[in-house]
């Protein structure tokens, strides 16, 4: 537990201070609308209901902020390349990105519930109200439109008692963006499933973007103020708690209440969301430059189990062991992005990556490949981004696990160690790294182009770990793995268990490759 709190104390301290933004904004939210006198005669009608819908509203408008931050590939590589100096604890919130992002994606979807809920109970409470046949502060204020007749009356969005909520919920803005920015919503999480992710991936990337349609639902939903509070200058002319004991008299000129007026709170959730949409939205910028500059196929492998390689060219691209790159095949999809891990090495003079079919769009992209007779696709690159694969080199001793075509972003890392010992023993020029067999009784591995074979069965970790431990017994190992989840859990628990209690010995850290 104590190596675990040391490895990951600062992301511990991000998250307990979002959870912590979150209770504070809900309940700063939730006492404003109980107590505060402005919302005096809103509560008469619809009870604590109203700030809990408020309380949950600020809470969303909190987590919409902050769900695109994570996927900004961009700004968490700059972010990545300017905490280089850094520690490797303080980047790790930058490895779990993904990971916040379904967090936040989860607490929206609990906040969304709440707000839908609490308003079901207001919508009721003021038909309620407005069907209410007896003399009372709340079918008073609920009928202050037809005594009024103006703009400021109003308390009450159901004014007749033959408008239901079912007809305010499709004919108001608010009611009507809820619903679709709901449904927006179920559809972006239902289809983000992992069956759905792994297999349809089509389907995932189409219904992920209806975070637009979503967004735009967000900044009009209060653009019709239906949630409305006693104006400054009424609340100075009839001071709620006294005028309302004597509602039945008021406006009369010996009562010295006169009729409350009532305003609606002007739209806040676009204020939220402005600053990360213009960030996403120069994202999107980028992308777009870097997917016009020309990118040259230099060579086309087939490997066995249909993983197909592309080694590529293009002006400008430079790279760092262990990123990975976002690649688009416009005769296939004008709209999709995969990414994909780079199995290059920064030395040399292209960058390559493997595609294992796993899905629609892969196995058209390898068919197409696979047509000698045919034009050979044209392919757009973005990127490299970075990932926690970067750090290999700032560890005394490191350990790379791979599983499947996980294996990929080590290839990388064993492909520049095999140039710097090259450089470092024998000083002159050899054979590109790079260079793929075709068989595996060649004398190089299939994908890494080094000596040292890959040996194929699954490892005994404890033996592993316990070995690694006493041959290094006083080093910081970095454990890195891209693979299941189910390695993963494993993997961090042997971290845990092998790491000394005392930090000046044998300390494992485990990362994984998220993107």
């Amino acid at each position: 537990m104590g190596n675990w709190l040391v490895n990951h104390w600062f992301s511990v301290f991000f998250l307990v201070a979002w959870i912590g933004l979150n209770v504070f904004l809900f309940v700063n939210t939730f006492l404003k609308y109980e107590k505060s006198d402005e919302y005096f005669y809103t509560r008469e009608i619809l009870g604590v209901t109203l700030a809990v819908a408020r309380a949950s509203a600020r809470c969303l408008n909190f987590n919409s902020m902050l769900i695109l931050v994570p996927v900004c590939r961009n700004l968490l590589s700059f972010l990545r390349g300017t905490c280089s100096f850094c520690n490797r604890t303080l980047r790790k919130p930058l490895d779990h990105n993904l990971t916040f992002h379904k967090l936040v994606a989860y607490m929206i979807c609990t906040f969304t519930a709440i707000h839908i809920i609490a308003h079901l109970f207001n919508f009721e409470r003021y038909s309620r109200s407005q069907q209410a046949t007896g003399v009372s502060l709340s079918s008073i204020l609920s009928n202050l439109s037809h005594i009024k007749k103006d703009e400021d009356s109003w308390l009450n969005p159901i004014w007749s008692p033959n408008m239901t909520v079912m007809h305010v919920t499709f004919t108001s803005i608010a009611g009507l963006t809820g619903v679709i920015g709901t449904i927006a919503l179920i559809l972006m999480v239902t289809s983000a499933m992992e069956f759905i992710r792994r297999n349809y991936f089509e389907l995932f990337w189409i219904a992920h973007h209806l975070f637009i349609i979503y967004f735009l639902c967000l900044a009009l939903h209060g653009i019709s103020g239906i949630v409305r509070g006693q104006t400054k200058e009424s609340m100075d002319e009839s001071p709620p708690h006294k005028c309302a004991l004597s509602f039945e008299k008021w406006g009369h000129h010996d009562s010295g209440c006169r009729h409350p007026r009532f305003k609606g709170n002007p739209p806040e959730s676009w204020k939220w969301i402005l600053a990360p949409l213009i960030l996403y939205f120069f994202e999107r910028i980028l992308q777009l430059f870097r997917s016009q500059q020309r990118v040259v196929i230099t060579k086309v492998v087939m490997h066995p189990s249909k993983v197909l390689e592309l080694q590529m060219m293009k002006q400008g691209f430079r790279m760092e062991v262990g990123q990975y790159i976002l690649v688009k095949c416009p005769s296939i999809s004008h709209l999709e992005w995969h990414p994909f891990t780079l199995t290059s090495a920064p030395e040399e003079d292209f960058f390559s990556i493997h595609i294992r079919a796993a899905g629609d769009w892969t196995e058209t992209l390898i068919r197409a490949f696979e047509q000698q007779h045919s034009p050979v696709p044209r392919i757009k690159v973005d990127g490299p981004f970075g990932t926690v694969s970067e750090d290999v080199f700032q560890y005394e001793v490191a350990v790379l696990v791979g599983a499947g075509i996980g294996v990929t972003p080590f290839a990388s890392i064993l492909k520049s160690i095999w140039y710097k010992f090259q450089c470092a023993d024998q000083n002159l020029k050899t054979e590109k790294a790079g260079h793929a067999a075709l068989n595996f009784d060649k004398a190089t591995d299939i994908l890494t182009g080094l000596k040292q074979k890959t040996y194929f069965g699954r490892p005994k970790w404890d033996n592993e770990f316990s070995a690694i431990a006493t041959a290094h017994p006083k080093s910081v190992v970095g454990v890195f793995l891209c693979g299941p989840t189910t390695l993963a859990k494993n993997l961090s628990k042997c971290c845990h268990r092998y790491s000394s209690m005392d930090p000046r010995k044998v300390q494992f850290y485990f990362n994984k490759e998220n993107f």
